[in-house]
């Protein structure tokens, strides 16, 4: 099986996690293509492959003669699909020596042009793939795990001399629940890699602080033709919140190493309103101030309506990893100098994201984050190309390679 037979196999499992489920994994779909994975990372190779319970596939490749005292690495990438738009019944889409054009989707009729997604015209006369329009591609993270496995079939048919790799490959990432359960000892990795970034010459060692905020307000409805002096309606209390909130910290009017808050869902009546937002920051110190300012505004507005009409539930989701690579920064260095070695220029760059090399590197495994050339993930516009996948997966033989 080559490389586009296994992406392609590998898009059509339906693995969309579940953010309401308390299950872990969340789907049983994704238990399902776990076993896929376990019987495929043996065929290709690896040894000792389990399948804990919880979803987690582990595998490792045994050190070549003379490199038993070498460094373990580690590479993870997640199996499950995002739940913000359907990952069932993916029809890939695969155009050999992109011209450049508009792309059609057959399902549906949207375009994807490089009017709209200019980093198209950088992957001319490649193998571009994507979805037919009704779904996402799935190459979040799905490339990842082809690259992972595609990188030890080099590496074993090249006899590179290596030290331990240890493989991973993880559920429940989309909705923050990937590797709680990790077992970093029993993993035994001295250092790791998640390969589920974009563009091919990105290294990722930073990404958001993260929260969630539950606003929770309660009105009082009375009938619109009395309610002189006497009406207090949630839901214009729930706006006025958002309101006082600062528009320029809107996600679409921010980059870069810019926090913001986002409004993700309502709901409301005059008698109760709900506001449910994601808090983001690179920055530790801007990110309580930015929780501190939305408990103010609370305070604010119990102070106008009469306490207990606002309450918040604010609850931390992740942490920046810098602080936890920086002592570690050859893990970053490696990968920089595979990257070199294969002409790329490396592009160091923030996640505007989570990603579960955060929890990784904060509960002691360095875990920085490395490319998988996709684009446009969690949509229906998502593409890869073939070429930058196997760059990819050659950025990972470098990285293993014994120097």
């Amino acid at each position: 099986m080559n490389l586009l037979e296994r992406f392609i196999k590998y898009t059509k499992y339906e693995t969309t996690s579940d953010p309401l489920s308390e299950k872990s994994p969340s789907t049983e779909t994704q238990m399902a293509f776990a076993a896929v994975l376990a019987d495929d990372i043996k065929e290709a190779g690896l040894q000792n492959v389990k399948i804990s319970s919880g979803g987690i596939v582990t595998a490792e490749l045994p050190a070549t003669k003379g490199c038993e005292d070498l460094p373990v690495i580690g590479f993870i990438a997640h199996m499950d699909t995002s739940p913000d738009m359907s990952g069932r019944n993916v029809n890939p889409i695969i155009i050999e020596n992109y011209d450049g054009s508009d792309i059609v989707f057959p399902k549906g009729g949207d375009i994807l042009s490089p009017k709209d997604f200019p980093d198209l015209n950088n992957h001319l006369g490649k193998t571009l793939i994507t979805a037919d329009g009704s779904t996402l591609l799935g190459a979040d993270d799905k490339a990842g795990i082809a690259e992972i496995i595609e990188a030890i079939i080099k590496v074993l048919e090249n006899d590179i001399p290596h030290g331990k790799v240890m493989v991973a490959f993880t559920p429940d990432e989309e909705i923050g629940r990937g590797v709680v359960n990790f077992d970093i000892p029993s993993f035994g990795a001295d250092f790791a890699y998640t390969v589920d970034g974009g563009a091919v010459n990105l290294i990722q060692y930073e990404c958001f602080n993260a929260a969630s905020l539950k606003v929770s307000v309660s009105g009082f409805n009375i009938h619109p033709g009395t309610a002189k002096d006497k009406m207090v309606n949630a839901s214009l209390i729930a706006m006025e919140f958002d309101s006082m909130l600062p528009v320029q910290m809107r996600p679409q009017f921010t980059e870069g190493y810019e926090g913001f808050y986002h409004l993700s869902k309502m709901s409301g009546s005059e008698e109760q309103a709900s506001l449910f937002y994601i808090i983001r920051d690179h920055s530790k110190q801007l990110f309580e101030e930015k929780k501190s300012l939305a408990l103010k505004i609370c305070d604010f507005l119990n102070s106008k309506y009469g306490e207990g009409t606002v309450s918040a539930e604010l609850k931390d989701s992740y942490k920046n990893m810098r602080e936890a690579i920086e002592p570690h920064f050859h893990v970053v260095e490696r990968a920089i100098s595979a990257m070199k070695k294969l002409g790329i220029e490396p592009v160091a760059e923030p996640i505007r994201g989570g990603t579960d090399g955060s929890f990784l590197s904060l509960s002691g495994l360095p875990c920085p984050n490395l490319p998988t050339g996709g684009s446009n993930f969690h949509g229906r516009f998502e593409y890869i190309t073939l070429e930058d996948m196997d760059l990819v997966s050659d950025i990972i033989v470098e990285i293993i390679r014994a120097n």
